[in-house]
C-alpha cells in the first residue's frame, strides 16, 4: 500500500479538453520513460499521439504500453488496436496485455496521470485526470500497480 508517512504531493485536475494539451507537453519533455495503461486503442487518438511517442523513442526514452488484448474487443475496435500495436512494436515499444484492464494511468518520468480517461482512445466522453509530479508518488504507483514487473527504476 502507499506509504503513510509521506504527504500527498500537490496535484492538478484536468478534463477531457485540457488533458491532452498538458499530456503532450509532458511527452515532449520525456527523457527516461513513458508508461501508458489504456484499456482501448483507437486510430484517431493513437495517431494524434504517435509522433510524440516516436520522437521520445528516437531520443532514447523507453515506451511501455499496457492494454487489453485486442481479442477482448468488439470486431471494429479489434482491427484498430491490432494495427496500432503493430506500429508500436515496429518502433520497439514494449507492449503488455492485462485481461479486463480498466485502469487509466500514465507515467512520464516523475509525473503520474490517473483518472477515467482512456488515453489512447478517448474521443467524446466527459472525463477527469489528475496530474501529480513526484518521484516518490510515481515509485509508489509503480509498486502498487505492480508495473515494476515491466519497469524497474
Amino acid at each position: 500500500m502507499f506509504r503513510r508517512n509521506i504527504l500527498m504531493p500537490a496535484s492538478r485536475l484536468f478534463d477531457q479538453t485540457s488533458f491532452y494539451r498538458q499530456f503532450e507537453k509532458d511527452l515532449r519533455s520525456a527523457r527516461q520513460r513513458i508508461i501508458i495503461e489504456s484499456p482501448f486503442i483507437t486510430n484517431h487518438r493513437f495517431y494524434t499521439l504517435l509522433p510524440l511517442l516516436e520522437r521520445a523513442m528516437r531520443h532514447g526514452t523507453s515506451v511501455i504500453i499496457n492494454t487489453r488484448n485486442p481479442h477482448e474487443h468488439e470486431l471494429w475496435m479489434r482491427k484498430q488496436a491490432c494495427d496500432c500495436i503493430a506500429t508500436l512494436q515496429e518502433l520497439d515499444a514494449s507492449i503488455f496485455y492485462t485481461t479486463a484492464l480498466h485502469r487509466k494511468i500514465a507515467i512520464v518520468d516523475d509525473v503520474a496521470w490517473e483518472g477515467s480517461l482512456n488515453i489512447l482512445s478517448q474521443s467524446d466522453s466527459c472525463e477527469i485526470m489528475r496530474r501529480t509530479e513526484s518521484p516518490e508518488y510515481v515509485g509508489d504507483l509503480i509498486k502498487f500497480t505492480k508495473m515494476s514487473r515491466w519497469y524497474n527504476r
